[in-house]
């Protein structure tokens, strides 16, 4: 045994349970951020010699139409998957904390889309817009289904809506479900003697008392949402005519199919900045909430 107070102690301490997690967050995360933002200093284009730039890449990043259109989509993107994505959670948690019958089985088929790839998830989808969808509103006459969804900008946009929701629903519902089971059961009893409904015992006790999880839920739906690539690679690959391009595709392709470095990190330096903020003032946001609460 060996004594933590000591300075000797204590660095043995971290280095069992701390170093190795300390170098692989520093190898994975800190140095290839700090690479990345050098790299947008620089015009190197991935080999051999590079010249230092300046903020020459930012001006390029910013005044390139194209990533405004794709930061503008993915903007919408997120603003109808957070509020569809935890509405629909926050239903499903309702309903499988409910007493329903066979609850576990409901809780682990909602649960189930998030456990399958984004790439796969894309593929299941595409056969079920191009196909599954297009048959059966050939058949009943159904025109919103008559074409696939994916051959046209509008639909194919909420194609990714749809897509994304069904996945990320059922991870939230699992959050709300903790913060349901989480309410004392003296509270719900108490307003049940003063006369108050399902509804009024919802809105007065149990929506309240449920802001951390919906702090936690908004928070891990943005990020998400803003980080899209894999769904969007495998269901649309930014078509048709690049209108369903999400910011991360528009990133990836900027640096690695078109082979501009120095921009391409330059956007996702911006992009960066841009969910950082939108985070930090969601999560600020739900704290005053919380604490109004």
């Amino acid at each position: 045994m060996y004594n933590e107070k000591t300075w000797i102690g204590k660095l043995k301490v971290f280095g069992l349970f701390a170093a190795i997690p300390l170098f692989a967050f520093t190898t994975v995360i800190i140095v290839p951020f700090l690479a990345g933002l050098f790299m947008t200093l620089t015009n190197w284009q991935g080999t051999g010699s590079f010249e230092f730039t300046g903020l020459s890449n930012y001006v390029t990043a910013l005044q390139d139409a194209i990533f405004w259109d794709s930061m503008w989509l993915t903007i919408r993107y997120v603003f109808f998957t957070l509020i569809l994505t935890n509405v629909i959670g926050f239903a499903l948690a309702l309903i499988v904390t409910s007493g329903l019958r066979s609850q576990n089985f409901f809780r682990a088929g909602f649960f189930t889309p998030n456990l399958i790839g984004g790439i796969i998830l894309g593929f299941v989808w595409q056969f079920i817009f191009t196909k599954v969808l297009v048959y059966v509103g050939t058949e009943l006459h159904l025109g919103i289904f008559s074409s696939s969804w994916l051959a046209d900008p509008g639909t194919a946009f909420w194609s990714l809506v749809v897509v994304g929701v069904w996945q990320n629903a059922g991870y939230m519902m699992l959050i709300y479900i903790a913060g349901l089971t989480g309410i004392s059961e003296s509270l719900t009893e108490a307003a049940n003697l003063d006369g108050a409904g399902y509804f009024r015992q919802l809105i007065s006790i149990r929506i309240p008392l449920m802001v951390p999880a919906f702090t936690i839920s908004l928070f891990l739906t943005l990020q998400r949402s803003f980080m899209v690539y894999d769904t969007n690679l495998s269901l649309t690959k930014g078509g048709p005519f690049r209108s369903t391009e999400m910011i991360a595709m528009h990133v990836y392709n900027e640096a690695f199919v078109y082979q501009n470095y120095g921009p391409g990190q330059a956007k996702a330096f911006v992009l960066f900045l841009i969910v950082a903020l939108i985070a930090i003032l969601q999560v600020r946001a739900m704290k005053k909430v919380e604490v109004e609460a």
